[in-house]
């Protein structure tokens, strides 16, 4: 592990606060993996991070247990603990998930007015990245849109789920060697879904998303299959 990773962790330190808890330094590791900051397969040194972060090994232990219950990590026997390479079809299981849960909550939105300023404000965060050629950032801003459509449900519940399948879905994109191809045909299509609910036609923009993802689903399976038929 780099010393520059190992000094842009330890500036997460005061995230922790006061209360430094196991909960807390989960939520840390999960943004740093989740934005690439530990591509799959690293290994996770106790060591490093405990020291980058201030927290004991216990408290690190625990964190890694959390994050492998949410299928971040995995441990190797005798190897240690690192962050999980997902298979094709994890990559088809969390699309399966999305659906269910994304469409569901298209479904089930009510009469409209819809309030989806925060989801609005994810599609122009894309369209800025796109201008400025920052991929990585089109990609947030995609994970942002989905995640902000499914709040959109007001359940906490939720909430989480899909934080937790999203973190779990952008293992794959960091292994992706063209996230232009990948991420930017999508950003039109965020805008007609946004378009549609906010002209209050719930019915066509649930069958919209249902399509956006299983093209999105097709066209990662297919890249990541390739990439991982390559490394084996």
């Amino acid at each position: 592990m780099a010393t520059e990773e190992l000094n842009a962790l330890a500036d997460d330190r005061a995230l922790l606060g006061r209360t430094s808890t196991a909960e807390r330094v989960s939520d840390i590791l999960r943004s740093r993996i989740a934005e690439g900051f530990f591509p799959p397969g690293t290994r996770l040194s106790e060591d490093s991070i405990g020291g980058a972060l201030g927290v004991s090994r216990n408290t690190l232990r625990e964190s890694f247990r959390l994050l492998t219950h949410e299928r971040l990590l995995e441990h190797r026997l005798n190897r240690g603990v690192f962050v999980r390479v997902l298979s094709v079809d994890d990559v088809e299981d969390i699309y399966r998930t999305r659906r269910m849960v994304e469409c569901a909550v298209v479904r089930s939105l009510g009469e409209p007015p819809y309030a989806l300023d925060r989801v609005a404000a994810a599609v122009a965060d894309g369209r800025r990245a796109a201008k400025a050629r920052e991929w990585k950032g089109v990609s947030t801003a995609n994970i942002h849109f989905h995640r902000e459509l499914v709040a959109l449900a007001g359940s906490e519940r939720t909430d989480e789920l899909m934080r937790s399948v999203l973190a779990e879905l952008r293992l794959a994109f960091h292994v992706v060697d063209d996230p232009r191809r990948l991420h930017e045909p999508y950003l039109a299509r965020n805008q007609q879904i946004v378009e549609t609910l906010a002209d209050g036609r719930r019915d066509e923009a649930e069958a919209l998303l249902a399509d956006y993802l299983d093209d999105s689903r097709d066209g990662l399976v297919e890249v990541y299959g390739q990439r991982v038929a390559a490394e084996a």
